[in-house]
């Protein structure tokens, strides 16, 4: 199953939101989220910094990371970028691969 990097930021109502529930409580939500779907949350961390919130996340497929994505953006309180996570095998595999491509210009 595909790996994710989720970076969230609430806005002034999620921050309220926050405030009132707490942390664990938005933690056990997005769980509950991720599984909804057939996912799991590996992590899930608060920061400090552009993002709010740093998760690692997996999902069958894509089609169930963007559902979840979507439930969560679709709210107006949280911002979410996405980023597919490769394995080192992945990478493997993609360097194994001899793709054709002409630069710009050439």
């Amino acid at each position: 199953m595909p790996f994710y990097l989720w970076q969230a930021s609430y806005t002034a109502e999620g921050a309220k939101g926050l405030l009132k529930e707490g942390g664990t409580k938005r933690r056990a939500a997005a769980q509950k989220l991720c599984e909804s779907v057939g996912g799991k949350m590996h992590a899930f961390y608060y920061a400090f910094g552009k993002s709010d919130i740093v998760s690692i996340v997996e999902f069958p497929d894509h089609a169930s990371a963007s559902s979840a994505s979507l439930a969560v953006v679709s709210t107006g309180v949280v911002t979410v970028h996405s980023t597919v996570l490769l394995t080192p095998e992945d990478v493997d595999a993609a360097v194994k691969k001899s793709p054709t491509y002409r630069p710009p210009g050439a």
